[in-house]
């Protein structure tokens, strides 16, 4: 009997692959919603047996790169390296990972507990960007019992914790009411940095009402941002894009040094840094040049301008 032959894979054309995104992004927001829901009984729960205090961390310096699960990077930084045992060796040269997925699906409990157990005893330090429900599709509104519920995260990794970044779209420009909607919203009792995708948010408005909460303004280097670092708490946190292409920009150490500069200048008690710029396996390369550049920093004892 003749063996049949398999059948031709379908070419989809742009339009049905667009769909596809689609369908499965609503999908994914539709589940988004059910895990917030579970969040927030679990987050009741934790709060009627009593929170330990937030952990005081001791460095004063992370510098690591926006995620580290690239396949971008499997014949540069991940050479020979088998994949299973890529966050390993990720977290042998970083001790802090800005976690992305986050943005796109809202973590659940079992999903923070096993970030807890990756590092294998190893000192790693989370920064977890906070899901789009929050930040694109509700866009601050009404979102204050959300933001709550998702600093779970930070009771269940304890001393793993760092930052919450919210990161809003570049369509999202200032205004005094998204700025008190903001301001009001966020927990204090958490370290947030909240980063801006759009040039009129850099503003003395915005600055004076960060330093009043205690918020991080994120700084950012990204095409049509400005080029500059501004401190409104004790701690800074920058992240690299690129200053001219989205995520594929390679810096150099005249850029480096410069950024590296303006970190020792503010006086910021602790930094926040990491690059975004994946494409090309710029980013672990670039991290590790300013981390050394950075190693000897002492934080000075006097309060730079903010901007």
């Amino acid at each position: 009997m003749p063996s049949s032959s398999p059948a031709p894979i379908k070419q989809l054309t742009l339009e049905e692959r667009r769909e596809r995104r689609r369908l499965r992004r609503e999908k994914q927001r539709e589940n988004n919603i059910l895990r917030a829901a579970k969040m927030h009984r679990v987050r009741l729960k934790m709060e009627s047996e009593g929170l330990p205090p937030p952990p005081d961390l001791k460095k004063t310096i992370f510098v690591g790169c926006s995620g580290w699960r690239y396949w971008k990077w499997r014949d540069s930084f991940y050479a020979s390296v088998p994949q299973a045992n890529w966050f390993p060796h990720y977290s042998s040269a970083f001790d802090t990972v800005e976690i992305n997925a986050s943005f796109y699906s809202w973590p659940t409990v079992a999903n923070v507990q096993a970030w807890r157990r990756q590092p294998g005893g190893k000192d790693v330090v989370y920064t977890v960007k906070v899901c789009e429900i929050i930040t694109h599709v509700k866009t601050f509104k009404g979102t204050k019992t959300l933001i709550r519920d998702f600093g779970v995260i930070a009771d269940i990794l304890g001393e793993q914790m760092g930052c919450f970044l919210f990161q809003l779209p570049p369509s999202y420009r200032y205004t005094k009411a998204r700025l008190t909607s903001i301001v009001s919203q966020l927990d204090p009792a958490r370290r947030n940095a909240v980063e801006f995708r759009h040039k009129s948010w850099w503003n003395e408005e915005v600055y004076r009402a960060f330093r009043e909460a205690g918020i991080i303004f994120c700084s950012c280097s990204g095409p049509r941002l400005p080029d500059e670092l501004v401190r409104t708490a004790d701690e800074v946190y920058v992240r690299l894009h690129g200053p001219e292409r989205w995520y594929r920009h390679n810096y150099s150490d005249e850029e480096l040094l410069k950024w590296a500069d303006r970190i020792r200048e503010s006086g910021a008690k602790r930094a926040w840094i990491y690059f975004n710029n994946d494409y090309d396996a710029h980013a672990p390369a670039n991290a590790k040049t300013l981390h050394r550049m950075l190693a000897p920093l002492r934080p000075k004892q006097r309060r730079p301008r903010t901007a």
